[in-house]
């Protein structure tokens, strides 16, 4: 039996670096470990892009005073542990956020080359309707967005402002148009 269930720790992959295709890879990974129950009827893993670092986000995200946003990957990893067991959440018309409309939980986080990919799950028992809303649209519809506090920006002054510190506090699911980065995504288990 695990001493500590629940525990929130790296995997083995942790800072593994191979050459895929001429560029190096790195994954860092962490995960809260939560006992697997076949058939929860409230339980259904979900798995999506959360952001990518390293890259300035397609359009301003809230909060960023109209600018645009690069999140370090230095500052993603420090982060990671931040990520886990936080709330996702959602707005109704899907095109942003709502802190008090909190749906699903977050637990695990890795960072696979740029991409920042979070699996956790959605209450669907709880909130028959946004799983059946979620079902409804088309796979490439959905993306996701990160909502963080106590962020640090390298240059208030700058046109993009590079994230160098972070805490996240939550993820919204939201359309992909909707997104500050068009390179997010996000699916329910089938």
């Amino acid at each position: 039996m695990d001493r500590n269930p629940g525990v929130v720790g790296r995997r083995a992959t942790d800072r593994t670096s191979k050459k895929m295709g001429g560029e190096r890879m790195r994954l860092e990974a962490m995960a809260v470990k939560i006992p697997q129950v076949d058939g929860h009827p409230n339980r259904v893993a979900f798995e999506g892009v959360l952001t990518v670092v390293n890259t300035a986000s397609d359009k301003a995200p809230a909060g960023a005073r109209g600018h645009r946003v690069m999140l370090t990957l230095e500052a993603a990893e420090k982060a990671l542990p931040s990520l886990l067991g936080m709330a996702v959440d959602y707005r109704p018309g899907w095109d942003g956020h709502d802190a008090r409309r909190k749906i699903g939980l977050l637990t695990e986080a890795n960072l696979i080359g740029k991409r920042l990919v979070v699996r956790g799950y959605l209450y669907a028992r709880d909130f028959p309707e946004v799983a059946a809303a979620i079902e409804a649209q088309s796979p490439e519809a959905m993306g996701m967005s990160y909502e963080l506090a106590d962020a640090r920006v390298e240059d208030m002054r700058a046109e993009v402002w590079k994230l160098t510190r972070v805490t996240f506090t939550g993820a919204a699911i939201l359309l992909r148009e909707k997104a500050a980065y068009r390179a997010t995504s996000f699916r329910m288990a089938s």
